[in-house]
């Protein structure tokens, strides 16, 4: 879909990062967690490409005045790093953004019952909370957040009003427990006896870390990758990653923006036994 779309808010949530509800048409509740939007800031050619963020979440409201009747809503989650999102971080109450929405691929949700586990850092939990809500009512689910600080630790309150078992580490140990998300997801994996599916979105050493510790327990893997995008609908080839068959006879590039943005691991080259993804 292409619309104009609405600020309703657009609040900080912690120190460099915020949360922007726009409005949406109907369509937008047709939207998986994974999939993307594309948001051209502002009017004009500076800056000249739309940015592309994770759907946080879709929803319902209520307009009270002039008249009451039912409207539809999308909300980001993004940090301030560059011109675009600093635009996007000054846009107030009833201004608007040109948006194509929604795009890409999301993700499998996997086996009824098996327990999910999402692990995320920053920014990366945006599609993971809209996929926690689709799944609490069918699965366990439990979520694994990580951060340089306690400043980058996001959602732990909107995922635990859901209901769910979170966990938390930060490199300088300011909250949860002290080193890498990677190494409590790690200790959770090595308890037995259970079904599991990881669902995985946030910095590639981190993506890397969790894809191999899933294959080398045969764990389902997905994770959602970020990649700097032009269009967002495949068409300039500039998102491309190599997927699993890759060689030189027979190149297998995927479109992260097309094809992806959320893959299964397995699908991937994944260089050096689960160490790095070449873009």
């Amino acid at each position: 879909m292409h619309f104009r779309s609405v600020v309703i808010s657009n609040l900080e949530i912690s120190p460099g990062y915020r949360r922007i509800r726009l409005t949406a048409p109907r369509g937008i509740l047709e939207a998986q967690p994974g999939q993307f939007v594309m948001v051209r800031v502002r009017d004009g050619v500076d800056p000249l490409l739309r940015r592309p963020f994770c759907i946080y979440d879709v929803g319902t409201f209520s307009t009270e005045y002039p008249d009451s009747r039912r409207c539809y809503y999308l909300e980001i989650l993004y940090k301030v790093v560059g011109t675009g999102t600093s635009i996007l971080s000054n846009l107030h109450e009833r201004d608007s953004v040109d948006i194509l929405a929604p795009l890409g691929n999301g993700f499998a949700p996997g086996e009824p019952g098996e327990e999910k586990l999402l692990v995320g850092g920053g920014f990366g939990l945006a599609p993971l909370y809209f996929l926690a809500r689709r799944l609490v009512d069918a699965s366990p689910v439990k979520v694994f957040i990580g951060g340089r600080r306690k400043e980058d630790v996001l959602c732990v309150t909107e995922f635990e009003r859901l209901g769910i078992d979170t966990y938390v580490a930060t490199d300088d140990g300011t909250l949860g427990a002290r080193g890498l998300v990677t190494e409590v997801l790690g200790d959770h994996l090595s308890l037995e006896g259970k079904r599991r599916a990881v669902f995985a979105c946030g910095p590639e050493p981190m993506l890397r870390a969790v894809a191999r510790m899933c294959a080398g327990r045969g764990i389902r893997c997905q994770v959602s990758l970020e990649a700097t995008m032009a269009c967002g609908l495949g068409a300039c080839l500039g998102c491309v990653v190599k997927g699993a068959s890759h060689d030189e006879k027979a190149p297998d590039y995927r479109c992260v923006c097309k094809e992806g943005p959320v893959f299964d691991t397995t699908e991937l080259l994944w260089e050096e036994a689960g160490c790095e993804v070449r873009p």
